[in-house]
């Protein structure tokens, strides 16, 4: 039987890039993934200035430029109350996050994990494709069993983590129970090609009838595009036209851009999420800790799940490298930061959703009535320094209860 000092179940995004530290600090790593080839999720592309900022703090941002990232560096909010031209003129300049990065990082998901991968191998991890978890065993003495090429093995390590994605079985082994909102609205995503029409340096976000959309370029044409429609509508882009559908709702007057998104192809599958936050409240066990979805994930509304998981990645490596001690009480600061980070990612992706990702006349007047008065009082977009300069950035005053109701122009609204 192989020991280790770490195995990682799950080489997705936070499984490499924990391997990858750990292993370059001369720990012995088993990384373990499932997949043979990594496909389009259709999610996992965008990493928001904090995030990046973190890939900087684990030095894999280097490698994630090599391998093709994209930044981005203005942002335009579209929408039934605003002026192409004025949306465009007030387009938010994405450096002035952090002085150092020039903004959110784009990279396709598939490239951006086999890149990952291949750099835990470097720093001398044992990776294993094709690896299909059998059992867990956490405790005192950790081991993991799986069945790949070679047939059935089981390792031991002081710990495991479980960076293996929102159905963890990392997690149910450990009982840590998963906290989940309901969800609120479909969200679809398709890679588009063919694009070369849309600005590869603008990001752009949009409602307008009964649908809405983000647009995150990726250089060379490409550019990923989400869609946001209503619960009741979950067969609105399914057949086999389905992507050609989803395309033409992106023709909107007030995004005039988006012709160059009809104009392009599909480059992929057109999968479509309900949208709610899950959390935990302690991401750890005795032998285990979890990191990135495996701990529990943000609305995609927001984007944040690549910037929450090496931030995940960066607090979990900075804690199995300054001590030997790998005990539960160890992981407690992680949890208290983490359970904090989430609450007030809650809170924005709630208000977004509010704003975005409702369609009815109220819903209508709700955004014109935030428009106008956002630019009278910018206090009340303060939240948005959360999704992208990171949730400690902005006051905790910001996220209550009181303020909640204060920006959506509610009386004692609950959250």
């Amino acid at each position: 039987m192989s020991t280790y000092d770490v195995i990682v179940v799950g080489g997705g995004i936070g499984g490499p890039a924990l391997a990858t530290v750990l292993a370059r600090a001369k720990l012995s790593v088993l990384l373990l993934e499932q997949s043979e080839v990594y496909a389009d999720r259709v999610r996992g592309e965008w990493i928001a200035p904090w995030g990046v900022a973190e890939t900087k703090r684990l030095d894999i941002y280097k490698t994630l430029l090599a391998a093709g990232a994209h930044h981005l560096t203005r942002h335009v909010t579209y929408g039934e109350s605003v002026r192409p031209k004025d949306a465009e003129a007030h387009a938010l300049n994405m450096g002035i996050f952090f002085p150092e990065i020039a903004g959110p990082l784009t990279i396709g998901h598939p490239k951006h994990c086999q890149t990952l991968f291949d750099a835990a191998l470097a720093a001398g991890a044992d990776g294993r494709r094709g690896a299909n978890v059998t059992e867990v065993t956490l405790g005192a003495e950790p081991s993991v069993t799986f069945i790949d090429h070679n047939g059935p093995q089981t390792a031991r390590a002081r710990l495991v983590v479980g960076a293996d994605g929102r159905t963890s079985t990392v997690r149910e082994v450990a009982r840590v129970e998963l906290h989940q909102d309901p969800p609120h609205h479909w969200f679809a995503g398709l890679l588009v090609e063919g694009a070369e029409g849309w600005d590869a340096d603008v990001q752009a976000i949009g409602t307008e009838g009964d649908f809405s959309y983000l647009a995150f370029p990726q250089g060379g044409g490409r550019v990923r595009v989400y869609g946001g429609y209503a619960l009741d509508q979950a067969r609105r882009f399914k057949g086999p036209d389905g992507a050609r559908r989803f395309l033409d709702s992106f023709a909107m007057e007030c995004a005039p851009a988006n012709q160059a998104l009809v104009a392009g192809r599909p480059a992929g599958p057109l999968l479509s999420y309900i949208n709610a936050d899950s959390w935990t409240d302690e991401p750890y066990a005795q032998g285990a800790v979890l990191v990135g979805d495996a701990a529990g994930w943000n609305d995609p509304i927001l984007g944040l799940g690549l910037s929450i998981t090496y931030r995940d990645v960066r607090i979990v490596s900075d804690i199995l490298l300054a001590s030997r001690d790998w005990s539960p009480q160890a992981f407690r600061p992680y949890a208290e930061e983490r359970r904090e980070r989430m609450r007030r990612l809650r809170f924005a992706a709630t208000i977004q959703a509010r704003l975005d990702m409702e369609f009815d006349p109220a819903a209508r007047r709700r955004r014109e009535r935030h428009h106008e008065r956002s630019a009278a009082d910018p206090s009340l977009s303060a939240y948005g320094v959360a999704i992208m300069g990171g949730p400690e950035r902005a006051p905790a005053e910001v996220f209550t209860d009181a303020n909640f109701a204060r920006i959506l122009d509610l009386e004692g609204a609950p959250r």
